[in-house]
């Protein structure tokens, strides 16, 4: 690997390091923050390695955060947990590659629409499985503490950032990229469209499985209605785009803006939190549709 290679690599490793040393000299409560801030850094990452280079507005991630709640906390006491976050990541993987093809023979606002329907569907379907048990809702006992997952999901959104890096670089990114400007175009001078975007869109979905699996360990209480809330998808697609999708610096940049935002409106006014949030994303995509990246290099470019 030569030195403009490893950079990215060496700072986003530094990144994840700097991120749990910091949960180790800082409160319970910081910590928890910190845990959110790695949570989402993972999740926006792996949406941006299929939304943020093909265009395709994906609202259905929530289905692999689900998934892999489900699978760790199913085998949650039998398996260890590396082995379980791992099958949470393969399960949700699996099940992008299962119904990537169809999915994605619509676009634009049908894509949104079915990813949406599609997402409650597997909801309640799995409502109904637990129901049927006589599990609709599960405690977890013997969970590992914060400091212990602090430091998987710091590797977690390490690993997602790099993901997102080097498929940006690559002539996949690249491939992909065609797909989002002209998709006929691209299908024109050679791209595989098919192959790249069911490829994508199963990358983009294994590591929010093995993000949802470790967070499903933090509440010691699973319930379904909880890991499959559209509210997270919502969240993601949001932190995307007040970030900025060019390059992996823009889902950090969407994170720690978000994120600091909610905390400073939820401890001033948190009957405001949702409304400000949504004036915001509006003013974003009014005003700023490339995002905090886009405006920082506007400003470097007018420098």
């Amino acid at each position: 690997m030569n030195a403009r290679a490893a950079w990215p690599v060496l700072v986003t490793l530094a990144g994840a390091v700097a991120l749990w040393a910091l949960g180790q000299a800082v409160g319970a409560y910081w910590q928890i923050v910190l845990l959110n801030v790695a949570m989402w850094i993972a999740l926006t990452q792996s949406w941006s390695v299929f939304s943020g280079l093909t265009g395709y507005i994906s609202l259905g991630h929530v289905v692999a955060y689900g998934i892999g709640a489900y699978v760790v906390v199913s085998g949650w006491g039998m398996l260890p947990l590396w082995l379980l976050v791992g099958l949470a990541g393969l399960a949700s993987g699996l099940f992008g590659l299962l119904v990537a093809i169809p999915v994605l023979r619509v676009r634009g606002p049908y894509f949104v629409i079915l990813t949406f329907g599609l997402a409650e569907l597997v909801k309640y379907a799995v409502l109904n499985v637990e129901t049927m048990l006589g599990k609709s809702s599960r405690l977890i006992f013997g969970a590992p503490g914060t400091e212990t997952l602090l430091l998987a999901m710091a590797g977690l959104a390490a690993a997602a950032t790099l993901l997102r890096h080097f498929v940006g670089i690559s002539r996949f990114g690249r491939g992909l990229a065609a797909i989002r400007e002209d998709e006929t175009a691209a299908e024109t001078i050679g791209v595989p469209i098919t192959r790249f975007k069911v490829l994508a869109f199963a990358l983009s979905v294994t590591l929010p499985g093995m993000v949802g699996g470790l967070m499903a360990l933090r509440s010691t209480y699973f319930e379904v209605l909880q890991v499959f809330n559209p509210t997270i998808s919502f969240t993601i697609v949001t932190m995307a785009i007040i970030g900025g999708n060019e390059d992996a610096r823009g889902p950090i940049l969407g994170v720690l803006f978000l994120v600091g935002l909610s905390e400073v409106l939820r401890s001033a006014s948190p009957q405001l939190y949702l409304i400000c949030l949504g004036l915001v994303l509006v003013g974003f995509v009014t005003y700023a549709p490339t995002g905090l990246l886009g405006l920082l290099h506007g400003r470097r470019a007018r420098r």
